[in-house]
């Protein structure tokens, strides 16, 4: 299969298969957005990751400043933090509850 025959196949697939989002609310494409925000900066904290880990390609490499990292991991805080407040969700409330039950679930395991 050619790369245009393999390419009009996968558009007459996704025309079918394409999800369709109907958002009713501010709120809902407010939340959509911030999600997409939320990846970004996970996307950009893990290329950190990868150069601390010498693991990116040369070019990269060599532009790579670690301190970066501190900004990105703040990045991904403040977006989680829009995230849930955008989202309606209590995050003290969230954090609590999670614990309780990582404990909870870790003695019994001990």
């Amino acid at each position: 299969m050619n790369l245009k025959a393999l390419e009009e196949r996968i558009r007459n697939l996704s025309t079918k298969l394409r999800p369709t989002y109907k958002f009713t609310t501010r709120e809902e494409k407010d939340i959509l957005i911030e999600t997409v925000k939320l990846n970004e900066e996970v996307g950009e904290l893990c290329n950190d990751i990868l150069g601390i880990l010498k693991l990116q390609r040369r070019a990269k490499q060599k532009k790579f400043d670690k301190r970066n990292i501190y900004e990105e991991f703040a990045d991904v805080i403040i977006s989680t933090i829009v995230l849930a407040q955008t989202a309606g969700v209590d995050l003290e409330r969230a954090l609590k509850d999670k614990l309780d039950k990582i404990e909870e679930r870790y003695l019994k395991e001990t």
